[in-house]
């Protein structure tokens, strides 16, 4: 689903839910403006309203989430701007690598692996990790974790953001 397909989701169910809102309080208005203070209309106005203001919420900030998350795929936490294999390599560190390797502009937090951040690896020694594995691919990093573009990718994503 494209961002503008989001944003029309969510535009339409923001609308429909502030509708719904608003027929609710008219609803209680008129009844209470003709002397019908009947105390089951007021409560099921009360609860009209809490359910389309938690359906919108409900539908607004997850889609105002994703949208945003959509744009930020381009950058770092940090502002950093990716190119597109950076960007790719940053997929591929997620899937491949964060379970076990620390780096902040991943938000991965793993233990069993050293913290890239504190490391700060070049390209040069990112690809030979993955291509050798360490302790000679006995160790806890296994060699040939990626192959090709998606390792030279993660390569150059860890090394332009490792440390910043």
């Amino acid at each position: 689903m494209s961002t503008d397909q989001i944003a029309v989701a969510v535009a339409f169910w923001a609308v429909l839910g502030a509708g719904l809102v608003v027929l609710a309080v008219l609803s209680v208005r008129r009844r209470r403006a003709r002397g019908e203070e009947d105390p089951r209309l007021a409560r099921m106005g009360s609860a009209l309203t809490l359910a389309a203001i938690y359906v919108a919420l409900g539908l607004v900030v997850p889609g105002v989430v994703i949208a945003v998350g959509t744009r930020m795929d381009e950058s770092t936490a940090s502002g950093q701007e990716l190119t597109p294999a950076q960007v790719d390599g940053r997929r591929a560190f997620s899937l491949s690598c964060a379970g076990c390797h620390t780096l902040a502009a991943s938000n991965a937090a793993g233990v069993a692996g050293p913290s890239l951040d504190a490391m700060r690896p070049s390209v040069e020694l990112v690809l030979d990790a993955i291509a050798n594995g360490r302790a000679r691919g006995n160790g806890q990093m296994p060699a040939d974790l990626l192959s090709g573009d998606a390792a030279r990718d993660v390569a150059e994503y860890v090394a332009a953001v490792a440390g910043r």
